[in-house]
């Protein structure tokens, strides 16, 4: 499909360079906001993200200062705030067609737009990129599927949003959580609706999505790829904003007593690409999914025998059957945070292993803070009902 092309509001960016080097706060330059399209993707690889890793040393900057507010909303190029988001979007709008303009019947239309679109599919005249993303079902279709979720069951709050870029690539660092990976489906309608460029995400998952039939064909039809260090560097080359759950398996699967609690962060692979592309790493807290299925217990051997990496106990699964799935509609909120940035850096010093150590430590110290600070801006998990 077309390109993403839009403005990017002004953003404080954290400065990264060697130790030997000073750090300075700089700005990102003030242009009009423009329309955008879906961006191109790139190629699947069969490698995963723990494969990525360094193999130089090098000395690392010291870590930035994190105080304040990493939330705090900028203004537009005029001088006057964001839109609010229900501005930029209206959920009712003809789904998944638009509005009729003046004169036209409403059913009329929506019924020629769909058989139109319903023609495309059988002839094939549609457009999807050399990874599979096809644009036009995402946009008209799935995120039409989960937007109910993310607007009405979760009332999704999104807070920063003007720390990602609007015109250019990103890499996304997000905590993962939940049991089930709920939070990346939200995080992509959170970008995609709620940042006024509606940016297209396109997520690094792991190998078992991708070797399950029917999940793993949409998950390349949303455009989402294998974590593996050639997929995230062409992606985030063409200006794509990428994201990642450097926990993996270990932070969406962890019990509900470690709730917010950070996991791991692998060996930095995702610095590496962020460092190779010269894009900035903008962490994400996501606040919300540890209570929609708080895991108490797992089913070790079965998950063993079904091939899964953990087979969760809730208070309501297994007990309950199917209606143990339904997610728990607990308030969410998704935090971007100042832009962490990586094109002071060589190329090649994403091959510096104690360089990619370091910022890999500090993105998630920052995550961390990120998470507790908007953890208790929400306050109550369950609002309506405490």
């Amino acid at each position: 499909m077309s390109e993403t092309v839009a403005g990017s509001e002004d953003a404080e960016v954290i400065p990264i360079t060697r130790a030997r080097a000073s750090r300075e706060h700089r700005h990102l330059p003030d242009t009009p906001d423009a329309p955008s399209s879906t961006p191109d993707a790139s190629d699947a690889s069969p490698d995963t993200s723990d494969a990525f890793s360094g193999t130089s040393d090098a000395s690392f900057p010291e870590t930035s200062d994190m105080s304040g507010d990493p939330f705090s909303e900028a203004s537009g190029t005029s001088g006057e705030p964001l839109p609010e988001a229900s501005d930029r979007f209206d959920p009712d709008a003809g789904w998944p067609f638009p509005e009729p303009s003046s004169g036209e019947e409403g059913g009329d239309h929506r019924l020629t737009g769909l058989l139109a679109f319903l023609r495309r599919r059988v002839t094939g005249d549609y457009e999807v990129d050399e990874f599979g993303f096809d644009a036009e079902l995402t946009d008209r279709v799935l995120l039409e599927l989960i937007r109910p979720l993310y607007r009405h069951w979760f009332r999704t709050e999104t807070v920063g949003t003007h720390n990602v870029p609007g015109d250019s690539g990103a890499l996304i660092v997000a905590n993962h959580s939940g049991t089930l990976p709920l939070d990346g489906l939200m995080l992509q309608v959170a970008l995609y609706d709620d940042h006024p460029a509606r940016r297209a995400l396109r997520l690094l998952g792991a190998d078992l999505v991708y070797r399950l039939p029917v999940l793993g064909h949409l998950s390349r039809k949303t455009g989402h790829t294998l974590a593996c260090r050639e997929d995230a560097d062409r992606l985030l080359r063409k200006g794509e904003v990428v994201g990642v759950f450097p926990e993996g398996f270990k932070g969406v699967g962890k019990p509900f007593s470690d709730r917010y609690r950070l996991q791991r962060f692998g060996r930095g692979g995702f610095v590496a690409s962020a460092i190779r592309a010269g894009v900035p790493i903008v962490p994400c807290a996501i606040v919300g999914a540890e209570e929609i299925y708080p895991k108490i217990g797992d089913l070790r051997l079965l998950a063993r025998v079904l091939g899964l990496p953990y087979l969760p106990v809730t208070p309501l699964f297994p007990w309950l059957g199917p209606l143990g799935l339904v997610p728990l509609p607990s308030k969410w909120m998704i935090g971007f945070g100042e832009p962490i940035r990586t094109d002071e850096l060589d190329p090649a010093d994403a091959d510096d292993p104690m360089l990619v150590f370091n910022l890999t430590d500090q993105v998630r110290e920052v995550v961390q803070q990120q998470l507790d600070e908007l953890r208790l801006r929400r306050g109550h998990a369950f609002p309506p009902f405490l």
